[in-house]
């Protein structure tokens, strides 16, 4: 039974049709009147076990009723509840008084009862009083209430930041990927390279059928390795003259975007340029926040580091530039 302002009703039975035993009905003006609109409307034998439940608590779980109708079957009410984590204050106009927290508890919702004695519980509540929940109107009819363990999920969406948080929750479930990315290039005439979307003036450049940017292709490759897409060649292919001389930084982007249309995010990326020339750290600043830039991140969500072989290897004898990636990111399962 669903209780709703007077204006929704319509909505809600319209929302609600094809799904078997699932009413709506109006409310009234206090949470206490809604209530007992609702119980109204039930038609069941007074032993019959009924919870209410604050919509406001949108995180209620099968576990939660489980453990409410369990105490119910010793107790005249149960509700789950949470012991005080927080130091109470009171504050009037002169001072600001601490409270005591010890056996004081936050009551949520589902709340159980039975139908024909929370009526009666109702019907004998004093009119001119607003009780807060259904558990203190039981408790003022003689009845006893058992507290069964609460759950920080069963927060009440009260405050702005409380929608924010329940947004977040809500989310599908996500799991971490890692991709990894490596290239190389081989030197050539020229004079200057592109490293990272960074020109930079060198004696040299790096041969290749795009810009031949090692590190944009190995970024990539680790983006698209990430999310299981294959690499760069797989979506431009070399042997295609639209991509010969092209800027890498349509193969970043490119790779950014399947990750957005697969409802994925990129946490992270971290590459390492491997050469002996040209010098790195000057430039490394501007390479991170070219970065940040196309994969749409914080700067410190991106790093570039830069190492040499010790004149070992190809890298080493000054024949080519090669650059490896990592790349983490964020799927819905």
């Amino acid at each position: 039974m669903i209780v709703a302002a007077a204006d929704r009703v319509a909505d809600l039975h319209d929302s609600l049709s094809g799904l078997d035993n699932c009413l709506a009905v109006a409310g009234g003006e206090t949470r206490a009147q809604s209530v007992q609109a609702g119980l109204a409307k039930l038609e069941a034998a007074d032993d019959m076990p009924v919870l209410i439940h604050d919509a406001a608590r949108p995180f209620v779980a099968a576990t939660h009723i489980q453990a409410v109708l369990a105490a119910l079957q010793t107790a005249d009410g149960a509700i789950p509840a949470l012991p005080m984590a927080d130091t109470l204050k009171r504050r009037d106009q002169a001072s600001v008084v601490t409270i005591a927290r010890d056996g004081l508890w936050r009551a949520q919702t589902p709340q159980a009862f039975r139908l024909g004695p929370l009526r009666a519980a109702y019907a004998a509540w004093p009119a001119d009083q607003e009780p807060t929940d259904d558990a203190g109107v039981m408790e003022r009819a003689g009845g006893r209430v058992a507290l069964v363990p609460g759950d920080p999920l069963l927060f009440k969406l009260t405050y702005p930041e409380d929608f924010a948080m329940a947004e977040r929750l809500a989310g599908p479930s996500r799991t971490l990927r890692i991709g990894q990315g490596l290239d190389a290039h081989r030197w050539g005439p020229g004079e200057a390279v592109w490293l990272c979307g960074v020109r930079i003036a060198h004696d040299q450049a790096l041969v290749g059928h795009s810009d031949a940017d090692a590190g944009l292709h190995a970024i990539t490759d680790a983006v698209l390795g990430a999310i299981g897409e294959g690499d760069i060649g797989d979506h431009f292919p070399p042997s295609d003259p639209r991509w010969k001389g092209v800027s890498s930084d349509r193969f970043l982007t490119h790779a950014v975007e399947r990750v957005a249309a697969r409802g994925g995010r990129i946490a992270n990326v971290d590459v390492t340029l491997v050469c002996e020339q040209p010098r790195i750290g000057p430039h490394r600043q501007a390479m991170r926040e070219r970065l940040a830039g196309l994969l749409g991140l914080p700067v410190d969500r991106v790093s570039v580091k830069a190492t040499t072989t010790e004149g070992m290897g190809f890298t080493g004898r000054g024949e080519g530039l090669m650059a490896q990636a990592v790349a983490a990111v964020e799927m819905p399962d």
